[in-house]
C-alpha cells in the first residue's frame, strides 16, 4: 500500500531532506523530536510534530519503545529511520513490524544478515563478488587469530564482527603486535557493541574508499554509480565524489554489476550502499560492508543522476517496483559533497556550537547545501556536529572543484566554529586537485600543518 503518513524518527539535515521528499510525494509529514529539538526545522517543516522523550538521544531517538509509541499515536502507516540512530536496527523494524507499521528499508533479515561483517562477506562471496583476503568466520580467540593471520600474512586489519564506525578497528604488522592488540579490539567491539568476535582481513596499503549506490525492491535491484569517499579522518568520511575519477569505465561496470548482484541475492529492498576498497596499483577492488540505509553523502549520486533517492526510497517501502531499469539510469559530469560540521578544525576539531547568526547559503546552477539551519537557532550540544552538506556538480571534476571554492567563499555561518576552512583547504590543494589521496592521506596532510589559520 502507498504510504500516506510517514513519522520521520530522526533528527538535522536528513529529516528535513525525508519531509521535502514525502511532501513532493503528497505525504502527510510527522517529524518525531527530542525535548531539545523542538524548535527544530524540521518540525517547524513537518504538518505535524510529536515529542519522543528527553534530549539525551538513549531516551528520545535511540528509544524503540518511545518511537514505536509515537507513530501509534500519530497514526503513521511508515517510519522513515534516516540514517544513524535506528537507521539498521534490526529490534526496531521487528517492533515496528508487530504494530503493523511499514519500515521505509529493508527486513531486519536482512539487516541482521548484512550488519553482520562476517555474514555480509560469505553473502557477497556466494554472490560472486570480490572480498578481501581474510578469515571465513568470527575469531573469539587470540590464538585463532593468530593462526589466521599465518595464512594471510602480515599486516593485517583487526575489525569488529558486528557495528562499524571504525571502532574496533586495528592494524597488526607483526604476530607481536596482533597477540597485543587483538585483547583491545575485543574489548572496544564488545563495549560498544556488545560482542566481542573479531574477524581479519589482509590489510591493503593506502587504498581507495568507493562505494557502490543501489536501490531494491525485494525483486529487482539497479545501481546508481559509484562514489569516492577515500578522504577520511579517524575512518570517518570528510569530503565525497561522485563518481571515481580513479577507475577506468572496465572497472567501474564490473564493480557495479557486483553491486546489484549482492543486492539481488539478498532480495534488497530499498537504498543501500555496498563499499569497496580499491587497490590502484593492482587494479583490484574488495567488498568491505553493505550500509542497509540512505548514506549520507546521498546527494552527490542524485546530482550525478538526476534522481531523487529519498522518493524511490519511500515509494519501494510501500510496495512499489523499481521505476526505472539500468538502462534509464546514467550519469552526467562529477558531483562533490562537503561536511560542514559544528568543529574548529584549528583545535582539533573540537565541538564548537552555538547559536547561528548571520546565516548566507550560496545559490546558483550546480550549488545544493542540505542543512536545519535559519538565523537565531540554537544548535544543541547533545548530537552529531553536522550541520550541513554543501554539494556542488559541474560538467568535469576541474569544474566541481572550482565550484565548490565559489559557494564555499559564499557560504557564512556566524555565532559558531565550522570546518568550512578544512574543505577551501582541501579544494585548493594540488595532490586533491589531482585526485592523489587515499585513505590515510588526510590525517598525516593535517599533521604537516596544510591547515592554516584564517584571517
Amino acid at each position: 500500500m502507498p504510504i500516506e503518513r510517514l513519522l520521520i524518527a530522526n533528527r538535522g539535515e536528513i529529516a528535513v531532506r525525508i519531509i521535502r521528499a514525502a511532501k513532493a510525494m503528497g505525504i502527510h509529514t510527522i517529524q518525531a523530536h527530542s525535548e531539545a529539538d523542538a524548535d527544530m526545522l524540521a518540525v517547524r517543516m513537518a504538518d505535524e510534530s510529536i515529542c519522543i522523550g528527553p534530549a539525551p538521544a538513549a531516551q528520545s531517538y535511540l528509544n524503540v519503545d518511545a518511537v514505536v509509541a509515537a507513530a501509534k499515536a500519530s497514526r503513521a502507516d511508515a517510519v522513515h529511520p534516516g540514517y544513524g540512530f535506528m537507521a539498521e536496527n534490526a529490534g526496531f523494524v521487528r517492533a515496528l513490524d508487530a504494530a503493523g507499521i511499514t519500515f521505509v528499508g529493508p527486513s531486519a533479515d536482512t539487516i541482521d544478515r548484512m550488519g553482520d561483517k562476517v555474514a555480509a562477506r560469505q553473502a557477497a562471496e556466494a554472490a560472486g563478488v570480490p572480498v578481501v583476503p581474510g578469515s571465513k568466520g568470527r575469531l573469539d580467540t587470540v590464538e585463532d587469530a593468530v593462526n589466521v593471520a599465518a595464512t594471510l600474512g602480515y599486516p593485517v586489519m583487526i575489525k569488529a564482527a558486528a557495528g562499524g564506525g571504525g571502532k574496533g578497528i586495528r592494524i597488526a604488522q607483526t604476530e607481536e603486535e596482533l597477540r597485543k592488540m587483538a585483547p583491545q579490539a575485543q574489548a572496544e567491539a564488545n563495549a560498544a557493541f556488545g560482542d566481542g568476535g573479531l574477524y581479519l582481513e589482509r590489510a591493503i596499503n593506502a587504498p581507495r574508499h568507493i562505494e557502490v549506490q543501489i536501490m531494491g525492491d525485494g525483486t529487482d535491484a539497479v545501481h546508481y554509480f559509484e562514489r569516492e569517499c577515500s578522504m577520511q579522518r579517524r575512518r570517518q568520511k570528510v569530503w565525497e565524489e561522485a563518481g571515481a575519477a580513479c577507475l577506468d569505465e572496465k572497472t567501474r561496470a564490473h564493480l557495479c554489476d557486483t553491486a546489484v548482484a549482492l543486492a539481488k541475492a539478498v532480495n534488497y529492498v530499498g537504498a543501500g550502499t555496498l563499499e569497496y576498497l580499491y587497490d590502484s596499483n593492482t587494479g583490484e577492488f574488495f567488498f568491505i560492508e553493505m550500509n542497509t540505509r540512505i548514506q549520507v553523502e546521498h546527494p552527490v549520486t542524485e546530482m550525478l543522476t538526476g534522481t531523487d533517492l529519498v522518493q524511490e526510497m519511500i515509494h519501494v517501502a510501500g510496495g512499489g517496483r523499481l521505476r526505472q531499469s539500468q538502462q534509464d539510469i546514467t550519469r552526467t559530469g562529477h558531483a562533490i559533497e562537503v561536511r560542514l560540521n559544528a568543529e574548529d578544525p584549528m583545535m582539533q576539531f573540537l565541538p564548537f556550537p552555538g547559536q547561528v547568526s548571520g546565516l548566507r547559503i550560496p545559490e546558483g546552477d550546480g550549488i545544493r547545501f542540505d542543512h536545519f539551519l535559519y538565523d537565531g537557532y540554537q544548535v544543541p550540544p547533545f548530537y552529531d556536529s553536522l550541520l550541513g552538506k554543501l554539494i556542488v556538480h559541474g560538467k568535469d571534476r576541474d569544474t566541481a572543484i572550482a565550484l565548490m571554492i565559489t559557494a564555499l567563499e559564499g557560504l557564512e555561518i556566524g555565532g559558531l566554529k565550522t570546518t568550512k576552512a578544512l574543505h577551501l583547504a582541501l579544494a585548493r590543494d594540488a595532490s586533491v586537485q589531482a585526485d592523489e589521496f587515499h585513505t590515510q592521506w588526510l590525517e598525516p596532510w593535517l599533521a604537516a600543518g596544510n591547515l592554516k589559520p584564517s584571517h
